[in-house]
């Protein structure tokens, strides 16, 4: 199947797995040894707002390539007027796009760049 036919929105829902993985991940590494401590501490960067604001961030530091930023601005605009009741429609776009992008990645199998992305997030190396 050919990547760019694969709908955002199935592509954010595998980005969203790989993101909350590697986020889990970097946490467990930071030595946080009870699940209501790692449960708190995941929602800096596993809400829509924080992903949303990650993304931002990355945008502007001209992080994405060609290819990056085309599916990231599909998902961006992708008709929906659904989202979650806690945050507004932008938001949660650009919190979609962020885990499109890493869908869209991980279905290519470039894990290497999957852990740049991730490591700009998390502020450090990954294990």
């Amino acid at each position: 199947m050919n990547v760019l036919e694969i709908n955002v929105l199935v592509l954010a829902y595998l980005g969203d797995a790989v993101y909350e993985l590697y986020v889990r991940k970097y946490l467990l590494g930071q030595k946080i040894n009870h699940v209501n401590d790692l449960q708190r501490a995941s929602l800096a960067y596993v809400s829509a707002k924080s992903q949303a604001s990650f993304l931002n961030k990355l945008l502007e530091e001209d992080f994405f390539n060609v290819e990056e930023l085309e599916v990231i601005h599909r998902a961006r605009n992708y008709k929906s007027n659904r989202h979650p009741k806690n945050c507004d429609i932008l938001t949660y776009k650009h919190a979609t796009s962020l885990e499109a992008v890493i869908g869209y990645l991980t279905y290519l199998g470039k894990d290497d760049r999957v852990r740049e992305i991730m490591e700009e997030i998390v502020g450090g190396n990954l294990k």
